[in-house]
């Protein structure tokens, strides 16, 4: 059998981020693609009309549904493929009146009763029976989840993530991952948030913390392409 190349030490040798993943070391990771922020009816825009929702986030809804759940899909099915971890996180609270949340999401009105609807992960990216779905409270799953105690239980060093929104959860998670010495890789055009300008803005305000990459580039590189 052959043993993994270390990506640590490649990465240290070569001063570098851009090290290609390691399968048995690595781990996918969806943040938030759920019900509540994914669809027009979701929690996140309730109080609001159709057509103020359709105004205000037309051509978010319009991305995600022709390109960035395409790429998710593609992304879940290549990994699977590979035999990688692939792992969910959704926006759900302990409590059916929501005081396990954090401040902020107290203050945002985000609250989503554990089993409801909008807890849910898209059924476009339904999570398989044995696969890992963490429920969080706060912005980042680093700091309302035990999965820096799950991943280093499965061996990851390499954390690849994709999910919603680019700006705010996904950016947290990539800079606390980055943080407590994970390898990150993040997977641009299967993020997204509300503008295109908010998601550009972003990958260059983390590009000094994570790896970047397009989906079909990291299909090829896991050997699934």
């Amino acid at each position: 059998m052959t043993v993994p190349k270390d990506p640590f030490a490649i990465a240290t040798a070569g001063l570098t981020r851009e090290v290609p993943l390691v399968p048995a070391l690595s781990a996918l990771l969806f943040i938030d693609v759920q019900n509540f922020s994914v669809r027009r009816e979701g929690g996140e825009f309730k109080g609001q009309t159709p057509e103020e929702i359709e105004s205000k986030y037309g051509p978010f809804f319009a991305h995600l549904e022709a390109s960035v759940i395409p790429a998710m899909q593609r992304l879940q099915a290549a990994f699977r493929r590979a035999q990688i971890e692939v792992m969910y996180t959704n926006i759900e609270s302990l409590t059916r009146d929501g005081r396990d949340r954090s401040l902020d999401y107290k203050v945002t009105g985000f609250h989503v009763p554990k089993g409801s609807w909008d807890d849910k992960v898209i059924d476009e990216l339904s999570p398989g029976d044995d696969e890992i779905v963490l429920p969080k409270g706060s912005s980042s799953v680093f700091v309302s989840t035990h999965i820096d105690y799950i991943l280093r239980n499965l061996g990851v060093k390499q954390l690849v993530l994709a999910g919603l929104l680019t700006d705010q959860c996904v950016e947290s998670a990539v800079r606390d991952a980055c943080d407590l010495g994970y390898l990150v890789t993040l997977v641009t055009d299967a993020c997204a948030t509300m503008t295109p300008e908010r998601h550009e803005n972003s990958l260059r305000t983390i590009k000094g913390y994570c790896r970047q990459i397009t989906t079909d580039a990291l299909i090829r590189e896991i050997g699934q392409g």
